[in-house]
């Protein structure tokens, strides 16, 4: 057993929108561009970020989760995907000290402690200059267990703000700026409800991450960045604990520019399980294929493909065909919207697979978002009676329709978040397991097994 180093930060900002997607992003396009080998983490929930961070590196984004995760089983992860990279950068979520409460428990400072990384700061400078070193000297001064490496000072406008930024920072926080962003007239990553536009849904998401690169490149010092990071000693035992059972057991996963929203440690799970992935576009294909035993259904943004799917008739005459014969289907938030009756944006009504008798709606507010915890209070094809879980929900849909019952039809009770409908969520019909939370399996392990071993056992009987 051998001994790897890789260097490792996070990047951090004051709030949400300062700029560190801009800049962890582009760091890591640009140290790949100059010939480095990454891995990329996102401080979770998170999938969009998530998706460009993977484009940039080119390899898999993983979610580390200090709520949804152990502290056990976040290390495991950093280290188990950091050992085959020289350089991992994390990107935290929302303000540096942001938490679920005032003590900033599940934070990404918290993680940035537990894992004993420094923080690269990024900071908004919009019409301001001095301010800025008064807003890292408290970040600096508020937890001491902290180590805030650089700052990046983003949205500069003019070189004498730079300057002026620069020495006040420097002067009074004691803390090296180690770069800009200039301001642009257009941004890199246009914004839409839920964070920037996703990489799928992007025209040329190559030529914005080589262009972000080459600003990223010209406007911060990347050595000094190298130089920030702390190197960390990792057993190379870890890079060997990917193998999988073999099995035959194959498992399809609806993934396409509708349904993009997966954690690649959900995927890893499945594998390690022993099960072979399909993946499989609905707005394509024709139908279903016809050797899976089990299908994954992840969220995204149906609505914004709602024409498309519903055009797509034969596919989701499949999908319905196929879960009448008992195919176990395991569906989150967009996948919900896909197995029901229809969705109607701007008054027009768009139809859907039909498996629940559900009309859903887009609101322009939130309908739910953040952690959420259930308890499975019904039998299901997945989970054991009395299981809980923590997870998150993200969604602007709303239930337009819906004759079912909260207390007999739905199969588990939120103890936090929304759920689908009077704190109650999880649709059941047949081998179908439908809901608005996203779970991530390194916290909730029982989900992966619970989803092959409904596959293997569809699989048996049509032996």
């Amino acid at each position: 057993m051998s001994e790897h180093v890789t260097k490792s930060l996070v990047v951090a900002g004051l709030s949400g929108g300062s700029g560190k997607s801009v800049v962890a992003v582009g760091l890591v396009a640009a140290l790949k561009k100059a010939g480095h080998e990454l891995v990329a983490f996102k401080k979770g929930p998170d999938y969009i970020d998530a998706g460009w961070m993977t484009g940039a590196a080119g390899r898999p984004c993983y979610n580390l989760d200090p709520y949804l995760m152990s502290d056990a089983a976040v290390k495991k992860s950093f280290h188990k995907h950091a050992v085959n990279a020289d350089i991992a950068i994390i990107e935290g979520n929302r303000g540096l000290y942001d938490g679920v409460n005032a003590e900033g428990g599940f934070s990404t400072a918290e993680l940035a402690i537990s894992l004993d990384l420094p923080v690269l700061l990024v900071v908004n400078c919009t019409k301001t200059t001095r301010t800025v070193a008064a807003m890292v000297l408290g970040c600096r001064e508020l937890d001491k267990r902290l180590n805030i490496c650089g700052v990046i000072l983003n949205q500069i406008a003019t070189k004498r703000q730079e300057k002026v930024i620069r020495q006040a920072v420097e002067q009074y926080a004691g803390v090296p700026v180690l770069g800009i962003v200039p301001r642009m007239k257009t941004d890199i990553f246009p914004m839409r409800h839920l964070g920037i536009t996703p990489q799928q849904e992007y025209g040329d998401s190559e030529e914005a991450l080589d262009k972000l690169a080459d600003i990223i490149s010209a406007n911060i010092d990347l050595e000094k960045v190298l130089a920030s990071m702390r190197q960390v000693p990792l057993e190379s035992e870890f890079s060997m604990n990917n193998s999988q059972v073999k099995s035959s057991v194959t498992i399809g996963i609806i993934r396409d520019v509708a349904f993009q929203f997966y954690y690649e440690e959900n995927l890893e799970a499945l594998r390690r399980q022993g099960a072979e992935l399909v993946m499989i576009d609905a707005l394509q294909e024709v139908e279903l294929p016809a050797n899976i035993d089990g299908l994954y259904i992840g969220g995204g943004f149906p609505e914004t493909s709602a024409s498309a799917l519903a055009a797509n008739e034969s596919f989701r005459r499949s999908v319905k065909q196929r879960v009448d014969e008992g195919l176990p289907v395991y569906a989150e938030c967009g996948g919900l919207i896909y197995l029901g009756d229809s969705i109607i944006i701007d008054k027009q009504e768009y139809p859907l697979t039909g498996v629940f008798p559900v009309s859903f709606g887009i609101s322009k507010k939130p309908q739910a978002h953040g952690y959420s915890i259930f308890t499975v209070d019904r039998e299901n094809p997945f989970f054991p009676v009395g299981t809980t879980v923590k997870g998150h929900e993200f969604r602007y849909s709303q239930i337009l329709k819906w004759n079912g019952s909260a207390d007999t039809d739905l199969a588990v009770q939120m103890e936090r978040g929304t759920g689908f409908i009077e704190k109650r969520d999880g649709l059941i019909k047949n081998n179908v397991f439908a809901l608005y939370t996203h779970v991530l399996a390194p916290g909730t392990p029982e989900w992966a097994e619970g989803l092959f071993q409904a596959a293997k056992k569809f699989n048996e009987l049509k032996l």
